[in-house]
């Protein structure tokens, strides 16, 4: 008969050692190793589980990575994937059922339907069908545009020569005109290859010709801090001329101003610039000179 256990005994946690979501295929000859170089690259592109990143370019970065490795590729990227997951991702990937990924295929298939779900399938393949081109759009932006909405989308299931003549009614009456020309009458005269090849041939004369313009003609502005030390350097040179000026007004406001020193007003004559001692004037009143021969009070008639 098998112990019973307590009810305080399947409280505590078991000993033993958690059941693995993944089960690892068997590898042959025992030689299999992964070098900490790839598994540091892996961890430095990890998936977060935010709206705004991109699970299909998650899956290319990890298969590129793995792929550095040629022999057991199934059991590489079983061992790795999970250590590409952090935050969201992360907790998501251990809340799946124990031992309910045993093949690569399976994996991508749970991560691609979590982070990438048919709603969201439906909502950019409507962009799709709705794609117009933009006011001053060159024909190279706008095809750049076209597809990276495809990549962003990889599994629109649209058919290939849909989706030329989508791109081709989105564009503008004069983009329209400019590849009929080039395709010697009408774009819809062509197959789905020749219409892909020309379209893209015209897309890339178009950026080759605008870049080399640009380089040649239009000059780069000047960077912020190029900017910024200019204008601090002309408010600079301002602030010395004003302050120049200001110390001539003071040499001269010293020079007008101050008056020189004047002596008093002599007490004799009351003139300016000689005292009483050195007035001639008082000299004369004081000794008087008197011809010889002359009475002191004489009068003349």
């Amino acid at each position: 008969m098998a112990k019973e256990h307590t009810l305080k005994e399947y409280a505590i946690p078991s000993s033993d050692e958690p059941y693995a979501v993944i089960v690892y295929p068997t590898v042959e000859g025992n030689n299999f190793k992964i070098k900490p170089a790839l598994i540091y690259l892996v961890q430095q592109n990890q998936f977060s589980g935010s709206p705004t990143e991109d699970p299909n370019l998650h899956i290319s970065t990890f298969l590129r990575l793995s792929g550095t490795l040629n022999a057991n590729q199934r059991a590489v990227r079983l061992h790795l994937f999970p250590l590409s997951l952090r935050d969201r991702a992360s907790a998501w990937f251990y809340s799946l059922q124990v031992g309910s990924i045993t093949s690569w295929d399976q994996m991508r298939q749970e991560f691609l339907a979590r982070f990438f779900p048919h709603s969201k399938t439906v909502k950019l393949r409507d962009q799709i069908t709705r794609f117009t081109q933009k006011d001053r759009e060159s024909l190279y932006d706008v095809w750049e545009r076209f597809k990276e909405m495809l990549r962003l989308c990889p599994h629109d299931s649209l058919e290939k020569w849909l989706l030329i003549h989508t791109f081709y009614n989105g564009l503008l009456y004069t983009t329209k005109i400019y590849v009929d020309v080039a395709a010697s009458g009408a774009l819809m005269n062509k197959t789905y290859t020749g219409a892909y090849a020309l379209i893209k041939d015209m897309a890339q004369n178009h950026y080759q010709w605008t870049s080399e313009r640009t380089v040649t003609v239009v000059a780069p502005p000047p960077s912020k801090k190029e900017a910024g030390m200019y204008e601090v350097s002309t408010l600079y040179h301002l602030s010395a001329k004003v302050d120049t000026l200001f110390q001539k007004f003071d040499k001269l406001s010293v020079s007008v101003v101050t008056p020189a020193p004047v002596s008093p007003a002599c007490e004799v004559c009351g003139m300016f610039g000689h005292t009483g001692i050195k007035c001639q004037l008082g000299s004369v009143v004081e000794s008087p000179q008197y011809n010889q021969g002359m009475r002191p009070n004489q009068i003349f008639y």
